[in-house]
């Protein structure tokens, strides 16, 4: 089946609803697109790589029966057996002959000519490349395979990922900014940070941000004077030994607030835009949670959401930008809307999740996208969290939960299913979708669904 949200994605970008896509899911595609740019002075988080490669499984969602799919690791027969019976009509799955840990799935394409081969075949019947972000390694795939990219380049797609980008683009627009500033070298810092000396004696955070951090990475809370000297002086220090007082960073106001908002806009290759969708959007110390449809808005606030989605994407335009636009925006404690928080420039979570909500969440329903997380001491079977998660739907009537991505559950295991052998206890994430008729219920069926994962679990006590 065909979904009214993919067709129009696939005919913004390409000019007509029914063009096959090959995506490539390429979730680390911000930490490419920050090796050029200096931000914070921290080492690179890397100890959840292989969970937020294995992320990539989200495309079977968005994906249609005429595209394709490239991935390190195929589905779980069983878990695409169950997506089968969802009703969901899968893509067809690529896997690169020479997959090496570590290394991306587009690194890995590159490096295996039998599948370079079937993606110039693609590419020779019309398909498109739609990366989940484009950066220079997609650029590379499309043209050694002879394939159009669905979007634009990777310079371009850079830039405009830029947190200093978006913050200057709200500006422009005469859009309500967070209060803050753009800091571009280590004097800009100094100087932002002295006007906020009265806010932080009195205790009222600031967060400086990366212009490249992504879900909590790349991101400082300041709640003190102290603080704040000693982010300087870690600058000072790195400026010293590298002689570049140069970095990218935005330091706003950490403001309290009723709620989260992401809303999507596709923008067409013609500039004409569509606003999606605007989900309530769940964080917690400016990590992705999850996401509740609908979000609870007033129609003066949506009316907003609808004028910055204008500006956004008639300003991305003109500066070169086509595709799938993710906009996080705040709810003040006040109920003042904030229309943009951050502008992510690509596919993003609540992306992958448009056709499953187009299929399963009947109209007037609400629903929740949320991971659950496991500590395992052995690869889990899929059979396994179907039998936990049946037993769920069991004993609620007019709900439904649906698994959204089981790649992540095993991805940090040490030794694959069935290879014997006591592995070391890892951590993993059970990602799923849940709907009901009302929030009452969706709030009790999360704890149901979370009881029931928990089972699956090692006791809590055997999770240091």
């Amino acid at each position: 089946m065909f979904t009214r949200y993919l067709r129009e994605i696939k005919r913004a970008l390409t000019g007509a609803p029914d063009t096959p896509l090959v995506l490539v899911c390429n979730f680390e595609a911000e930490a490419q697109w920050a090796r050029g740019h200096v931000g914070l002075p921290a080492p690179p988080a890397n100890a959840a790589r292989p969970l937020v490669a294995a992320m990539e499984e989200l495309g079977v969602l968005l994906a249609g029966p005429d595209d394709t799919l490239v991935l390190s690791r195929p589905p779980d027969p069983g878990y695409q057996d169950y997506l089968t019976e969802q009703g969901l009509a899968l893509p067809t799955v690529l896997v690169p002959e020479n997959c090496q840990p570590g290394r991306s799935t587009t690194r890995n394409a590159l490096d295996s000519p039998v599948l370079l081969d079937q993606l110039r075949r693609l590419g020779g019947d019309g398909a498109h490349l739609l990366p989940m972000g484009t950066t220079s390694d997609e650029e590379e795939l499309a043209r050694r395979c002879g394939i159009l990219l669905a979007g634009p380049g990777a310079q371009v797609v850079e830039r405009v990922n830029s947190k200093v980008y978006g913050r200057r683009l709200t500006d422009a627009a005469g859009l309500r900014p967070v209060p803050g500033a753009c800091c571009e070298t280590r004097q800009e810092l100094t100087d932002v940070l002295a006007r906020y000396q009265g806010r932080l004696e009195s205790g009222q955070p600031l967060v400086v941000k990366d212009a490249y951090g992504v879900s909590g990475k790349g991101l400082l809370v300041l709640d003190n004077p102290t603080r704040a000297a000693q982010l300087l002086r870690m600058v000072d220090r790195r400026a010293a030994r590298t002689g570049d007082d140069r970095m990218q960073v935005v330091v706003e106001e950490w403001l309290p607030k009723r709620c989260d908002l992401n809303y999507q806009i596709t923008i067409g290759r013609d500039g004409r835009a569509a606003l999606d969708f605007v989900k309530q959007a769940l964080t917690a110390q400016g990590v992705h949670q999850g996401h509740l449809m609908p979000a609870d808005l007033s129609a003066e606030q949506y009316r907003q959401i609808e004028h910055a989605a204008a500006q956004v994407a008639a300003r991305l335009h003109a500066d070169g930008y086509h595709g799938v636009v993710g906009v996080d925006a705040i709810v003040g404690a006040d109920e003042t809307l904030y229309p943009v928080l951050e502008i992510n420039a690509r596919l993003n979570m609540s992306t992958y999740q448009g056709a499953i909500t187009e299929l399963c969440q009947p109209p007037g329903t609400v629903a929740l996208a949320r991971h659950y997380p496991l500590r395992l001491a052995a690869p889990l079977e899929f059979a396994a969290v179907r039998r936990v998660l049946d037993g769920v739907r069991a004993g609620w009537p007019a709900t439904r939960v649906l698994v959204t991505c089981f790649a992540t559950v095993n991805a940090n295991a040490l030794v694959p299913v069935g290879a014997g052998g006591p592995p070391e206890p890892f951590d993993g994430r059970l990602y799923a979708l849940l709907i009901a008729p009302d929030r009452d219920r969706l709030a009790e069926l999360d704890g149901a669904v979370r009881a029931a994962v928990t089972t699956l679990s090692l006791p809590e006590e055997s999770h240091d």
